[in-house]
C-alpha cells in the first residue's frame, strides 16, 4: 500500500500546454512597412509596364470608323454604324482581362495577399489603362481628320481616329484585378491561426492559477 497524499503534495502531472513560445502566432514573421511598400510599387510599376500590350491588342482589335470626305466636309460613311461604340467595348474588355491575369499572377506570387498587394494592382492598372489609351491613339491613325481627307482625296475612304469615348473604360483593368484578387484571397489565401492551440488529449494536470496581483 501507498502513504496517502497530504495537502501539500500534489502528483506529478504533465505541464499543462499553454500558448507560449513555439506554439506559433507570435507575430515576429510580420514584414516592415518599408518592406510592404516596395511590393506595392513594384506591382504597380510591372503592371503599369504592361499597358504597352493593352495599347497594342487595342489597336490590332478595336474596330475601324470608315470615313469619307465630298471635298468640303469629312462624314461618317456609315451614319449607323457602331464602331465608335465597339472602340470603347474592345478597349474595357481587353483592360478587364489582362487586370484578371495581373491579378492572378500577384496571387500566386504573394499569396499571404495584403493592402500594398491591392493598392498595387489598382495604381499600376489605372496607369497602365492610361498608356494603352494613349499608345493606340498614338500608333492608331492620323487625328487630324481634316488633313487626313485631304491627302487621302475627295470619294475615298479612310480610317477615323482611333479615340476612347467613354472614358470609364480606363478603370476596367484595376476594377477588374482587384475583384480578381479579393476573390482568390477569400477562396484560396491563408487563414488566420487560432488564437489559441487546442489542447491535445492525455493526462494533462489543472491549469496553472492565474496570477494574483502582489500584496
Amino acid at each position: 500500500m501507498t502513504a496517502p497524499l497530504t495537502p501539500h503534495e500534489h502528483p506529478n502531472f504533465p505541464p499543462y500546454p499553454t500558448g507560449g513560445a513555439g506554439s506559433g502566432g507570435s507575430g515576429d514573421d510580420k514584414e516592415s512597412p518599408r518592406a510592404e511598400i516596395g511590393r506595392g510599387a513594384l506591382i504597380a510599376l510591372i503592371v503599369a509596364v504592361l499597358g504597352v500590350v493593352l495599347g497594342l491588342l487595342w489597336l490590332w482589335l478595336a474596330p475601324r470608323i470608315p470615313m469619307v470626305s465630298d471635298g468640303q466636309a469629312v462624314y461618317l460613311k456609315d451614319t449607323e454604324g457602331e464602331e465608335a461604340i465597339g472602340a470603347d467595348g474592345m478597349f474595357a474588355l481587353i483592360a478587364a482581362v489582362l487586370g484578371a491575369v495581373t491579378a492572378v499572377l500577384a496571387f500566386w506570387r504573394y499569396r499571404r495577399g495584403g493592402v500594398s498587394v491591392v493598392l498595387g494592382l489598382a495604381v499600376g492598372g489605372l496607369v497602365a489603362s492610361v498608356i494603352g489609351w494613349r499608345i493606340g491613339v498614338w500608333l492608331g491613325p492620323p487625328t487630324d481628320i481634316v488633313a487626313h481627307a485631304k491627302a487621302v482625296g475627295p470619294k475615298k475612304v479612310f480610317d477615323g481616329p482611333l479615340e476612347l469615348r467613354a472614358r470609364s473604360a480606363l478603370v476596367a483593368w484595376p476594377a477588374a484585378a482587384m475583384l480578381v484578387h479579393l476573390c482568390l484571397t477569400s477562396a484560396f489565401g491563408p487563414r488566420d491561426p487560432d488564437p489559441l492551440p487546442k489542447a491535445a488529449p492525455g493526462p494533462w494536470g489543472p491549469p496553472p492559477p492565474p496570477p494574483t496581483a502582489p500584496h
